[in-house]
């Protein structure tokens, strides 16, 4: 399993704001890359109690601010005291989010500006006033594919930032929909998870976008892979899945002994892990297909339409279902199904590249919806990092090691530390729930 990055610490932190920050993914994945957040902003009540169980250990966040934490909308926190303070404060650096996806799914009606649940109007509204040193907001890629259904919004957006001073192009309407597309990949472009240690495909539409008067604001680069190598399904969860089938190694279905020729722990492990290896030959290369979280008006937790779910039983995975813990483990229903055992929501959450430490809050359908509607924290984190390479050049190489950038210039490891102005410490382990808004704690 790849070991995490060290924290870059500064001695003039890296002020970031997050908006629909939902369990943590994407706020994980930043802090990791240096930027100590001011606020926090989510609408589910869920998803704010596992904030407030996680990020104890982050910079600024003592006793006080996380029981201050209350589940919030976004058009509130425009209102809030919390709001005035970060306006007249310390210019932010980072103004991070990820806006409500409904509107522009493909699962979806694609109702774009005419959706409720669309929040890039609020987005735009704080970029206008608190004018961060840079943005970045996570969407799906059904905001970019095809590219003709949301060119006119997505334009809009775009020349809107032009107009606040950020280093974005000026689309011109006349353009073909073909080159106002090309030319808007600068700054808003599909980024898929899998290059980035997170074994499954999850594309996501991430819009990056610097201020002009960023010295050198033109020099954000995108990253495109991290270089320590990617992973597999069978790599992130053979551990836990011999631990589940442990439990069972020789009992059955009913957590009786097994007999002569029945089916035990043991064999469940192996036909996991046999389908596992062999997926690894397929044309997914043991990657999985995007996890879904759904949303609370649509029954219970599963692992997403049936063509999705017959890509996890190629992996030995039940689809049909979240699995509960182990403390509630029934082995019939959790383990001992046709297609294979059905995942834990820690089991999710690792696929969606959570540190195990992060521990989701509510009950099991609930904690599963956060997890899939999560921006997964290691495609966060190398975002992120490209942003400090620009805000803070002087650290360029190092925050950026081992990732390939898409200038073609990749960071050497060097065999020694430099002289660096900031000191690292290991990163702390600490989603972006795309449902509809958001938790205010400023």
């Amino acid at each position: 399993m790849t070991a995490r990055r060290r924290r870059p610490k500064f001695d003039e932190p890296l002020i970031s704001v997050e908006i629909c920050a939902g369990a943590g993914g994407q706020a994980l994945g930043l802090h990791n890359a240096g930027f100590d957040h001011a606020a926090l902003v989510e609408w589910d009540g869920n998803a704010v109690a596992t904030l407030k169980k996680n990020i104890g250990t982050w910079n600024g966040w003592d006793k006080r601010k996380i029981d201050a934490l209350e589940p919030g909308d976004v058009r509130d926190f425009l209102k809030s005291p919390g709001y005035e303070v970060l306006k007249n404060g310390k210019r932010v650096d980072l103004l991070a989010g990820g806006v409500p996806c409904p509107p522009f799914s493909l699962a979806g009606k694609q109702l774009g500006p005419e959706d409720e649940r669309d929040l890039f109007p609020e987005m735009l509204e704080i970029v206008e006033d608190l004018r961060p040193r840079a943005i970045m907001i996570e969407n799906v890629r059904g905001i970019l594919e095809p590219p003709e259904v949301f060119i006119d919004y997505r334009r809009m957006i775009v020349n809107k930032l032009h107009g606040f001073g950020y280093d974005v192009p000026l689309i011109d309407e006349r353009w073909s929909v073909s080159r106002q597309n090309e030319e808007m990949k600068r700054v808003w472009r599909r980024v898929d998870a899998k290059y980035f240690d997170v074994p499954q495909l999850r594309p996501r539409a991430i819009l990056v976008a610097v201020h002009k008067d960023v010295e050198k604001s033109e020099n954000f680069s995108w990253p495109l892979k991290d270089l320590r190598g990617t992973s597999t399904v069978l790599d992130k969860l053979h551990t836990s899945m011999l631990k589940r089938c442990k439990e069972y190694w020789n009992l059955n279905s009913r957590g009786e002994p097994a007999s002569a020729g029945e089916k035990s722990g043991q064999d469940v492990y192996q036909g996991w892990h046999g389908k596992a290896l062999d997926a690894l030959k397929g044309t997914a290369g043991g990657v999985a297909p995007t996890l879904v979280g759904g949303s609370r008006k649509h029954g219970g937790a599963d692992l997403g339409p049936t063509r999705a779910k017959k890509a996890w039983a190629v992996l030995g995975v039940d689809g049909n279902g979240v699995a509960n813990d182990s403390t509630e483990c029934d082995p019939g229903r959790d383990l001992f199904r046709p297609d294979g055992p059905m995942l834990t929501v820690e089991q999710a959450a690792i696929i969606q590249g959570f540190p195990p430490k992060w521990k989701f809050q509510g009950r099991k359908t609930a904690q599963y919806r956060q997890v899939g509607n999560a921006f997964p924290p290691p495609v966060a984190e190398a975002i992120g990092r490209a942003i400090v390479a620009t805000l803070r050049p002087e650290v360029r190489s190092e925050v950026l090691k081992d990732y390939s950038m898409e200038e073609g210039f990749v960071v050497e490891v060097r065999s020694e530390q430099s002289e660096l102005p900031f000191s690292l410490s290991e990163s702390e382990v600490s989603p972006t729930d795309h449902c509809r808004g958001d938790l205010v704690g400023a």
